[in-house]
């Protein structure tokens, strides 16, 4: 069937750029892509993955009694005693990704 509607949608122009630039390295148009997507909402009769709120979100250090603080400190110790560190600059990127902060 030819394609004949048009879709129009307002999106964050970063959410776009990375998006095709994604879509570039897999050789996917973003029409297409979208058309991939609107054809699995019809197949699957809505979304077709689990839209839901992250399970954890960063704890705020207001929330945290001295107790608690001083067990997440010891947790962080124990983490760089046993050699489970990532680079700062990897976790601000995934705060950035996950929580948008």
């Amino acid at each position: 069937m030819p394609k004949t509607s048009n879709v129009f949608a307002r999106i964050e122009p970063e959410l776009k750029m990375q998006a095709e630039s994604i879509l570039g390295q897999l050789g996917i148009p973003m029409s297409n892509a979208i058309g991939l997507f609107l054809q699995q909402v019809v197949m699957q009769r809505g979304i077709p993955f689990a839209v839901k709120l992250p399970q954890r979100k960063p704890m705020a250090l207001g929330s945290l009694s001295e107790e608690e603080f001083n067990a997440e400190i010891e947790k962080g110790f124990a983490d760089m005693a046993a050699g489970r560190m990532r680079p700062a600059a990897v976790v601000f990127a995934d705060l950035k990704r996950d929580y948008d902060i």
